[in-house]
């Protein structure tokens, strides 16, 4: 405790002049609490609004598909040029050294894999989620699924309580199966219904067509899935027509990890997400950083 002899009356107050109050930059999340505010400012830029999210969960229901038999060899050469990433706590854990010091989307929910019907899911512990100090909680919502929409809704739903409880956000990821049709329709539907069960950002995919209205009819920040591998340039076209068309960000992983190559193309990926590249532009910025 400082001695009264040297405690120095203060005189700087500032009348006159009001107290700031800073708004929040991400949509739909400006009367959340402080640390939720804090955990998404770390994945969303507060210059860009936008994120690059690095995906790599896919072995939870697919095992070692190409380009994640060796996430230590794959994944981890590109962790540096993420804004987040998005994986399940066994890699975490085992592979994903913890000295690079990037936001968590933790896979939060587990269940049935391709081998047989997905979406089958559970949650995991919250407190698990605590001690790998996530920021972000993720857990797939099967809207339209007969067998498991009730039971992946209940699923977001519990998620959202208990992140809230702990100050960590949720992400809801909107499942397209077999059956389901990947148009603005059924996406608005989906996307929406997560919003409203308290998700506060959404993972979708994004349609050729009107996806402007499921980015303009949900109230909290859509990122896209990047979905099945596609040509490079295709790529960074679907991700600049996301963005301009509202999306908030891109969480690829196919078409990171498995591209000729990734870094070049996680930074092509960030150009066009953050400083607003043409997908001419990106593609030859793609083309001359992988030939160096």
């Amino acid at each position: 405790m400082p001695d009264n002899d040297s405690n120095v009356q203060g005189k700087n107050y500032g009348i006159g002049i009001p107290q700031k109050t800073e708004g929040y930059f991400l949509k739909g999340n400006a009367h959340i609490d402080w640390g939720m505010k804090d955990r998404l400012s770390r994945i969303f830029s507060p210059k860009s609004g936008h994120t690059v999210m690095l995906a790599f969960d896919h072995g939870y229901i697919m095992g070692p598909t190409s380009g994640l038999e060796r996430i230590d060899l794959t994944i981890t050469p590109l962790l540096e040029y993420a804004d987040c990433i998005m994986c399940c706590r066994g890699i975490l854990r085992s592979v994903i050294p913890p000295t690079y010091n990037k936001p968590i989307s933790l896979r939060y929910s587990a269940g049935s894999t391709i081998l047989t019907y997905l979406n089958d899911e559970c949650l995991l512990d919250v407190e698990e989620a605590v001690r790998l100090n996530a920021s972000l909680l993720a857990c797939m919502v099967a809207v339209g699924d007969p067998k498991h929409e009730a039971l992946t809704i209940r699923n977001l739903t519990k998620m959202v309580d208990l992140g809230t409880r702990y100050g960590i956000p949720s992400l809801g990821v909107t499942a397209v199966g077999k059956e389901l049709v990947r148009d603005a329709r059924y996406l608005s539907l989906a996307s929406r219904v997560c919003a409203e069960n308290g998700a506060h950002v959404v993972k979708t995919y994004y349609c050729e067509e009107n996806f402007e209205q499921v980015t303009n009819s949900v109230p909290v920040p859509i990122v896209i899935a990047g979905g099945k591998k596609l040509p490079e340039r295709d790529a960074l076209e679907m991700a600049y027509r996301a963005i301009d068309q509202g999306a908030a960000g891109v969480d690829m992983g196919r078409n990171i990890f498995q591209s000729d190559a990734p870094i070049a193309m996680l930074k092509a990926v960030r150009a066009v997400v953050h400083e607003g590249f043409k997908p001419d532009q990106a593609f030859e910025l793609y083309q001359t950083l992988k030939n160096q």
